[in-house]
C-alpha cells in the first residue's frame, strides 16, 4: 500500500500546485486517458460525450467528463471522490484553454523541425516523443492540423510534464490559421477507404437533384452553426441526412466528404466523424 499512497500524494500535490497557479487540473489513468463517468452518468445518461470530452448537465462530485472536470478549486481536488481517483491516477493533466493557454503538441522530430522553422520561439516542454510549445492565448482545439501536430486549448486537456524552458510568447496567427485551414488537410483519400455512402435500393423521393443538394447544404450549415455540443450536433445531423437520403442510393462519397469537412472545421477528428457516421447508420439500419 505504500507505493499507491505515495503516488496519490505526489499527483495530488502537483494538482493542488497547478490549481494555485491558475491551471485547472484533473487526474489521468493509465494510458493518459481520463477517468470514466461516475455512476449517475453511466452510459452518458447526463448527455455527456461518449469519449468524455464534452460535459453533460450533471453536477458530479467526481472527476467526470475529462477536460470539463478540470478545476482550480482545492476543495474539489482534495475531496473524497477525487482522492479515490488520485489513488489510481498515473498522471496529472490540465485544461489549457481554461487557463488562457494553447499547447501545440509536436509528436515527432519532423513536427519539431517544422515548428522551429515556422513558429515563434516560446516556452517548450519535452514530451515522451516530442515537445509541447505553450503560447499565451486560447483558441479552438484541433487534432491532426499537420502531420504530427495537434492543438490543445479549449475543450481539451494536456498532460502536465513540468514548466519546461523559455519565456511564453503570445499565441501567433500562424497557429490560429492551422485550425482554420484544417479542412483542407482532411485526407479525402483515407475517407474514401474507411467511410462510404450507403448503396441503398429504396424508393427515391427527391424528385429533383436540387433537393439532395439543398439537404446537404443545410446539413453543412447546421454543423457549422453549432456553438456547443458539437459532437452531438454532428451525430444528429448525420442521422437526419441518412434518414432522408440514405436508403435510395443517391447519397455519394462526395456528399459524405462535405459533411466530414464541415465537422472537422468545428474541431472533430476524422475518427470521431467515422464513429458518428457508423453509429447513425447502425441506428437507422442503412
Amino acid at each position: 500500500m505504500t507505493q499507491p499512497t505515495f503516488i496519490e500524494g505526489e499527483h495530488l500535490h502537483t494538482a493542488l500546485a497547478l490549481a494555485a497557479s491558475g491551471l485547472p487540473a484533473l487526474p489521468l489513468r493509465a494510458g493518459k486517458v481520463p477517468f470514466g463517468n461516475c455512476r449517475r452518468c453511466t452510459g452518458n445518461a447526463c448527455g455527456g460525450r461518449p469519449n468524455m470530452k464534452t460535459p453533460g448537465t450533471c453536477t458530479c462530485p467526481g472527476p467526470c467528463h475529462a477536460w470539463a472536470a478540470a478545476t482550480t478549486d482545492p476543495t474539489v481536488i482534495n475531496s473524497r471522490p477525487w482522492r479515490r481517483a488520485w489513488l489510481y491516477a498515473s498522471a496529472v493533466a490540465y485544461h489549457p484553454g481554461g487557463a488562457g493557454l494553447t499547447v501545440v503538441d509536436l509528436d515527432n522530430a519532423d513536427a519539431i523541425a517544422w515548428a522551429r522553422e515556422h513558429l515563434p520561439v516560446t516556452q517548450t516542454v519535452p514530451t515522451t516523443r516530442g515537445e509541447h510549445w505553450l503560447y499565451l492565448g486560447r483558441m479552438q482545439s484541433a487534432n491532426g492540423v499537420r502531420p504530427g501536430v495537434d492543438i490543445k486549448s479549449t475543450m481539451a486537456y494536456a498532460r502536465w510534464l513540468g514548466f519546461g524552458a523559455g519565456e511564453m510568447a503570445s499565441l501567433p496567427d500562424t497557429v490560429r490559421a492551422l485550425a482554420v485551414s484544417k479542412p483542407a488537410l482532411a485526407r479525402p483519400t483515407s475517407l474514401a477507404l474507411t467511410v462510404t455512402a450507403p448503396n441503398g435500393d429504396g424508393e427515391c423521393r427527391h424528385r429533383t437533384p436540387s433537393f439532395l443538394e439543398r439537404g446537404i447544404a443545410m446539413a453543412e450549415q447546421r454543423i457549422t452553426a453549432a456553438t456547443s455540443g458539437v459532437h452531438n450536433a454532428v451525430y444528429r445531423t448525420f442521422l437526419a441526412v441518412l434518414s432522408t437520403h440514405g436508403r435510395c442510393g443517391c447519397l455519394t462519397d462526395a456528399h459524405v466528404g462535405r459533411l466530414f469537412t464541415a465537422a472537422q472545421a468545428k474541431g472533430e477528428s476524422a475518427r470521431h466523424c467515422t464513429e458518428a457516421w457508423a453509429n447513425a447508420r447502425t441506428t437507422l439500419g442503412v
